[in-house]
């Protein structure tokens, strides 16, 4: 067995503690629409290719906003219960 089939074997799966994730996931909505503004910032200095690339990655934080937001409703609706 090598080294690092022995550390996986070793490894112990952290239990589902659930507690904390909708703070930890509006952490993350928060500070992706900072860096969506401070991208707005960056745009008038940008080149056309760093702008082209801005924006591209500006559309990829989008989705996962709308993905950490439906995740924190189905987090939020878990901790209902």
């Amino acid at each position: 067995m090598s080294h690092k089939q022995q550390h996986m074997a070793n490894q112990k799966p952290n239990p589902d503690n659930r507690a904390d994730n909708v703070d930890r996931l509006q952490e993350k909505v928060t500070n992706t629409i900072e860096n969506i503004e401070a991208s707005h910032d960056a745009l008038r200095f940008a080149s056309e290719e760093e702008k082209r690339n801005i924006e591209k990655k500006n559309k990829r934080r989008n989705q996962s906003l709308e993905a950490m937001r439906d995740e924190i409703k189905d987090e939020a609706r878990h901790q209902q219960y």
